[in-house]
């Protein structure tokens, strides 16, 4: 069979290799010409695989190395009797260890502390419900909101949004975008979301850009009702009015679930997915040879504050202080045409950082608490240097 990936997708070539002729194209050159001898897909969120795509064409199995899939007009392919798979919760735990980072990383810029503070989670998903389990390890208290969940299993563990906004400190949203339905999310943090909040909250975006109003956002940021924000995504993407670039404190490019391990994790699901489709048996997994080498990091902590090593941690483990200069200065003079060029080029030149269980941390000095804490994220803590 013919096999069409997105050029984004992880190891695609080596992957989808045993199941037929694969073909490599960038994500945002895909177009139908591309796909007049394809039977399958494989593609990232920058592509739009809807009708003007796939119509005409042989396709008979798409799937997405994302968690999400907005990106699908799903009515069209479940119409045309096309198999779709997306892969949920295949970067749920590279994009809970950016919030936690995030959050630590933004306490330090904001010269606060996180104990005893509220942390509202609107989406207690596959992310929401890794950031609620990690956040009381930071000393956090923890408030869920998620009306589907809550209408399936009860409402004990949730609140209403209407109770959230004004108890919480911190606003973190892990929800998808559903435009329409009984739940819709697009512009869920609309004005009165924001205006109901805890006055000098802050305010973290890992989900979909449209789930926030940008515009609202920034009356937010400008009128001092929020006090902190961190943005991995944002509407328009990668457009972005100046005014919100600089009001907000850290600024990433859609590259929370950009672990090694997120990355892999979305390859395998359609592997395996189009594995199931084609009635064979998955054999690929990806080669060890093939990895990096998992880090090894190394800190002093003699005579310093707790949070301020953990801060200096996360800020080598999930390099956010990092990412937001560099993607700043690469947004810098381009027009929109070359801005996106960038955007992808960031995107596709990502060095991809691994997950805490995969490296190993020596902490001279460090306090019983902090080793805990380290340790209880998922980080191997070593005794002695190697």
């Amino acid at each position: 069979m013919n096999i069409v990936c997105a050029a984004s997708v992880l190891h695609a070539r080596e992957a989808f290799a045993g199941l037929g002729r694969v073909r490599l194209v960038p994500d945002r050159d895909l177009r139908r010409d591309d796909l007049l001898a394809a039977d399958a897909l494989i593609v990232r969120s920058k592509t739009r695989v809807d009708a003007e795509l796939l119509e005409g064409t042989p396709v008979g199995f798409v799937a997405t190395a994302t968690a999400g899939a907005d990106h699908f007009d799903r009515d069209y392919l479940n119409d045309a009797g096309i198999a779709w798979s997306a892969a949920p919760g295949c970067n749920a735990n590279a994009v809970a260890e950016y919030v936690v980072a995030a959050l630590v990383l933004l306490a330090r810029q904001r010269a606060a502390l996180l104990p005893g503070r509220v942390l509202g989670i609107v989406g207690v998903g596959h992310v929401g419900s890794r950031v609620a389990a990690k956040a009381p390890l930071l000393g956090l208290r923890v408030l869920r909101n998620d009306p589907p969940r809550a209408l399936r299993n009860g409402a004990a563990d949730f609140q209403p949004l209407d109770a959230v906004m004004p108890a919480a400190d911190i606003l973190t949203l892990h929800v998808p975008l559903e435009a329409a339905g009984p739940f819709p999310t697009r512009h869920l943090a609309d004005c009165r979301l924001f205006g109901r909040l805890k006055p000098g909250a802050w305010f973290l975006n890992t989900s979909r850009g449209e789930v926030a109003d940008s515009d609202v956002l920034l009356h937010a940021l400008g009128h001092h009702l929020l006090s902190g924000c961190v943005l991995d995504v944002w509407e328009n993407e990668p457009d972005l009015p100046d005014a919100l670039a600089r009001a907000v404190d850290f600024l990433t490019p859609h590259v929370a679930g950009y672990s090694l391990e997120g990355l892999l994790n979305g390859t395998l699901h359609c592997y395996r997915e189009l594995c199931h489709f084609l009635e064979t048996e998955p054999v690929w997994t990806p080669d060890p040879r093939q990895l990096p080498a998992p880090p090894f990091l190394a800190l002093e902590a003699t005579g310093r504050p707790d949070e301020e090593v953990l801060a200096d941690l996360l800020a080598q483990a999930c390099p956010i202080p990092a990412d937001d200069r560099a993607w700043r200065a690469a947004m810098n003079g381009a027009d929109r045409a070359e801005l996106r060029r960038r955007f992808d080029r960031f995107r596709k030149n990502y060095q991809s950082r691994r997950e805490f269980a995969a490296i190993r941390v020596h902490l001279s000095h460090a306090s019983p608490a902090l080793l805990d804490v380290v340790a209880a994220l998922g980080f191997q803590v070593c005794a002695h240097q190697p």
